[in-house]
């Protein structure tokens, strides 16, 4: 399935995916989706440019081995967990602050953090996964 077609709008499908995962990502707490979500569409973005540019192009465009991703991932969302104890209230209870940033104000939480970093667990695991099928399938 490796067509001219698919390979010259896949990098397009794969930046508009991965816009539309970090949308996911941030309205996922007061709506349906979050971090989970958005990780899997992240991902599967991710998999599709590997069908079209092959797998060695991937690791070029993501810097940081998958498994690395993942794990920056998981650190963020126990650090998430963790800030709660400075306030000794229990594990991951959610935490607010505001930032006045001209008229308006932004919120900022431990819940988010929390989304952050499934997000990007959920990223690396996953697209560590497709990357290792694909190199497989290349193999043959």
């Amino acid at each position: 399935m490796n067509t001219v077609i698919f390979r010259t709008i896949a990098p397009i499908l794969v930046a508009i995916m991965v816009v539309f995962s970090v949308f996911i990502l941030l309205r996922g707490h007061n709506e349906p989706g979050g971090g989970f979500i958005g990780g899997l569409i992240a991902a599967s973005a991710i998999a599709i440019y590997g069908i079209a540019a092959g797998v060695e192009e991937v690791r070029k465009a993501l810097k940081f081995d998958p498994i690395a991703i993942a794990g920056f991932g998981v650190f963020i969302a126990g650090l998430a967990g963790l800030l709660s104890y400075f306030y000794q209230v229990p594990f991951l209870t959610g935490l607010w602050a505001y930032l006045d940033i001209g008229p308006s104000k932004v919120a900022l939480s431990t819940p988010l953090l929390f989304d952050i970093g499934v997000y990007f667990a959920v990223l690396g695991t996953i697209a560590a996964i497709a990357l290792a099928l694909e190199e497989d399938e290349e193999g043959k």
